[in-house]
C-alpha cells in the first residue's frame, strides 16, 4: 500500500480535470485517508481468501462453515489476533467507502470524467453503489469484531421470506436478482476483456492481468448464480434457497462433479483475492 496518489492543485494554476475533481484531488491528498482506502482492497483480498478456503475445504469433506463473508469472518474471528484485524478490517472498509462515496459527488481524481453524461451518470453511480456495499461490509466486520455477527445465509433467506409474503415484495426479488445477474454478467465482461486494466496504474505487469481475469470471471460466475438461486426460490417459494454466495457454492457442490466444481470455484475466489491485493498497490484512486 505504498503507492500515494499525487495530483496539481489549483494554487498551481493547472488543475488536471474541472473544480470538482479538484477538490477530490485535494481530499485525495491526504495520505493517511488514502492508505487506510487502499487497505480496504486488502481486507477484500483477505475475505476471498477465507472464502475460497472454505469452500475448498467443504468440496475435501471438511467441517462445514459458511462460504460466504460472514463464514470468512466468523473463521477469522477465532485465529489468534483475529478480532484486532476485524476492527482494523472495518476501519479499511469504511474509508473505502467513504472514499467511494466522495468519488461519486466529486468525480476520481485520478481518471477523467466521461465527457458524455450517460457515461458519467454510469461512473458516479457505480461508485455511489461502491460505498455503499463498502459501508455495509464495514458495518458487517464490526458486528463480527464486537461478537455480534450472523451468518449473511439466514439473514438473506429470511429477508427473502418476508418479501415472498406479497406481490410487491415477490417482483422486487425478481428484479433484485435480475440486476444480481446483470453484476455478475458484468464482472465476468470485465474480467474476459481485461477492463480491468483500466482501473489500475501502468505498473501492473502480466501476473496482474491473469489474476484479475480469472478472478474477475470467477467472482462474476459467483454473483449471478447467487441472482439465480434467488429467482429459483421466489418460483419455487422455497426462501431457503435464497442463502446468497454460501447457497450458491453448496448447489454447486451438489451437481455432478460437484467436488471437482466447487474445488475450481474456490480456486477462482482466492484467485480474486490475490487480485485484491495487488489491486491495493496498483488502483488508480
Amino acid at each position: 500500500m505504498s503507492r500515494i496518489t499525487t495530483f496539481t492543485t489549483p494554487s498551481t494554476g493547472s488543475p488536471s480535470r474541472g473544480g470538482s475533481s479538484s477538490a477530490a484531488g485535494r481530499l485525495a491528498q491526504n495520505s493517511v485517508f488514502e492508505r487506510f482506502a487502499r487497505a480496504g482492497f486488502v481486507m477484500t483480498g483477505l475475505v476471498h481468501l477465507l472464502v475460497g478456503y472454505i469452500a475448498i475445504r467443504i468440496a475435501l469433506g471438511g467441517e462445514g462453515g459458511s462460504a460466504d463473508q460472514s463464514g470468512a469472518m466468523a473463521e477469522l474471528a477465532e485465529k489468534p489476533g483475529g478480532g484486532i484485524i476485524l476492527w482494523l478490517g472495518a476501519v479499511a472498509f469504511a474509508m473505502l467507502g467513504l472514499w467511494r462515496l466522495v468519488e461519486s459527488a466529486l468525480g476520481s481524481p485520478s481518471k477523467p470524467d466521461p465527457d458524455d453524461k450517460k457515461s458519467l451518470a454510469f461512473h458516479r453511480g457505480k461508485a455511489f453503489g461502491e460505498a455503499v456495499l463498502y459501508i455495509a461490509f464495514a458495518i458487517s466486520v464490526l458486528a463480527f469484531a464486537r461478537g455480534s455477527g450472523k451468518s449473511s445465509g439466514e439473514q438473506n433467506a429470511g429477508i427473502t421470506a418476508r418479501l415472498m409474503q406479497s406481490t410487491a415484495g415477490t417482483i422486487a426479488l425478481v428484479i433484485g436478482a435480475l440486476i444480481i445477474i446483470g453484476i455478475g454478467g458484468y464482472y465476468m465482461y470485465k474480467g474476459a476483456t481485461k477492463r480491468f486494466m483500466k482501473d489500475l496504474e501502468g505498473g501492473a505487469g502480466a501476473m496482474v492481468r491473469r489474476l484479475g481475469t480469472v478472478g474477475y470471471l470467477a467472482k462474476g460466475a459467483a454473483v449471478a448464480a447467487i441472482g439465480v438461486l434467488v429467482i429459483v426460490a421466489t418460483t419455487r417459494s422455497e426462501p431457503d434457497k435464497a442463502s446468497g454466495l454460501d447457497g450458491a457454492l453448496k448447489t454447486l457442490g451438489a451437481q455432478p462433479y460437484g467436488v471437482v466444481l466447487l474445488i475450481a470455484a474456490g480456486l477462482g475466489i482466492i484467485t480474486y483475492g490475490l487480485y485484491s491485493f495487488a489491486r491495493a498497490e496498483y488502483a488508480k484512486m
